[in-house]
């Protein structure tokens, strides 16, 4: 028996030794020399440095796991990490989101992004306070992502009232009240590049868009609209 736990000990002894040498040779070999943070404005560096390990190595950096670490912060909606070998640095390319909504909603604040994630603050944004119930939250909400998703720029929510929500699209304005569609969302962008004398353009319409304070007013209908 004695034998045997000595045998033991020893073999523990040897595997923990071999862990610790490859450690080494491994943070000698290419450590993790410093981290370079690009395009951040709002998401703190430091924070990217804190998600690596210390005497961490390029070798067992896990890039994947890291870049999950900064897109769980609220500011970050996407972030690209990539190792340099030469030099040792890390550099992770982050992709912020922006605030497109300061509100109070039934008494408290809510700051939205464009997707609709909550943001902790305004960032850089210079947004009007805008008032809104629930129901109306949800109707924003889902705005904005029928525009992100058909690559239409939300820029800002301006004004809430019985006429509709006005908002301001690719620097242009447009209200809008309940759902919009997708074809509505595709259909918006080439209206509003047609039409650059328009100062308003309305979606409260179902499935069309209005042209309104131009010289020649327009309906256009679904994706089919020419």
């Amino acid at each position: 028996m004695r034998n045997l736990l000595r045998a033991f000990l020893i073999s523990a002894a040897a595997a923990a030794l071999t862990t610790a040498t490859v450690f080494v040779i491994t943070y000698l070999t290419a450590p993790v020399a410093g981290v370079q943070v690009i395009g951040a404005r709002m998401f703190p560096e430091l924070e990217a440095w804190n998600a690596i390990p210390n005497r961490a190595s390029l070798l067992t950096l896990n890039a994947a796991t890291l870049q999950k670490k900064i897109e769980s912060n609220p500011w970050v909606e996407g972030a690209v990490v990539t190792k340099n070998w030469d030099s040792g640095i890390v550099t992770v390319q982050v992709e912020e989101r922006r605030a497109v909504l300061d509100a109070e909603v039934d008494g408290r604040r809510t700051i939205l992004a464009a997707d609709g994630t909550r943001l902790p603050g305004l960032g850089r944004a210079d947004l009007e306070r805008v008032e809104l119930g629930e129901d109306l939250l949800g109707e924003v909400v889902e705005f904005a992502r029928v525009l992100d998703s058909n690559g239409v720029r939300l820029d800002s929510i301006d004004e809430a009232g019985p006429g509709g929500i006005e908002a301001t699209v690719e620097g242009r304005r447009v209200v809008f009240s309940g759902d919009i569609s997708a074809g509505q969302a595709r259909v918006l962008e080439g209206v509003m590049a047609e039409h650059p004398e328009a100062e308003i353009f309305d979606l409260r319409s179902p499935q069309r868009v209005v042209v309104g304070g131009s010289s020649k007013a327009r309906a256009d209908g679904g994706p089919s609209a020419g």
